[in-house]
């Protein structure tokens, strides 16, 4: 009996440490409010190549930049899917939608043609710089990769929403919720 306590109690201990993990690497990513790291990166549109501005894109309205681990995965094109749903509705508002991966960098042109359907630009990130700079990073298989997080950040450079999640469901309730918040508030 008391053996068995004992295994309960280190598997919840486990299980609060597990979840106190799982905390921490959402709490990780740049917070609402911060400023925005600006970047330039390499990617593509509609298959075709293309170079992503941060800077310039602000200058047209808000943008909802959004890291994912990697190309081709099923969590990936799940979300790939989604945003490409919600693209025309971001642009009516006004927002700019960038997705960015530091994994199989290589296939981002076919990626933004097939599962983004040429809907929205897709920017490669070797070695999670950029990732790094907006604090969503994740190991995986010995690499390091761009965390599932989603930003809505204002044309001022600074952040609106932060949200990080391995889960793609929410991300694109949440990043719409943002950018109506802010359409509402600057109309």
């Amino acid at each position: 009996m008391i053996a068995v306590k004992h295994r309960l109690s280190l598997l919840t201990a486990a299980a609060a440490f597990g979840l106190s993990l799982m905390a921490f690497n959402a709490d990780a990513a740049l917070p609402a409010g911060a400023q925005a790291p600006t970047f330039q990166l390499q990617g593509a549109l509609a298959g075709k190549p293309l170079t992503f501005s941060l800077q310039q894109a602000l200058q047209k309205g808000p943008v909802v930049l959004y890291f994912f681990p990697a190309a081709f995965t099923k969590g990936c094109t799940l979300e790939a899917h989604d945003f490409a749903e919600a693209t025309d509705d971001f642009k009516k508002l006004g927002a700019t939608v960038i997705g960015v991966t530091a994994g199989n960098v290589d296939q981002v042109g076919k990626f933004s043609q097939l599962e983004c359907r040429n809907k929205f630009a897709v920017a490669a990130d070797p070695g999670a710089k950029v990732a790094a700079e907006y604090q969503t990073q994740m190991q995986m298989g010995g690499k390091t990769l761009s965390d599932r997080t989603s930003f809505v950040i204002a044309p001022d450079g600074k952040i609106l929403m932060s949200y990080t999640d391995r889960n793609p469901d929410a991300h694109i309730q949440k990043t719409m919720d943002a950018v109506k918040q802010y359409a509402q508030s600057h109309s």
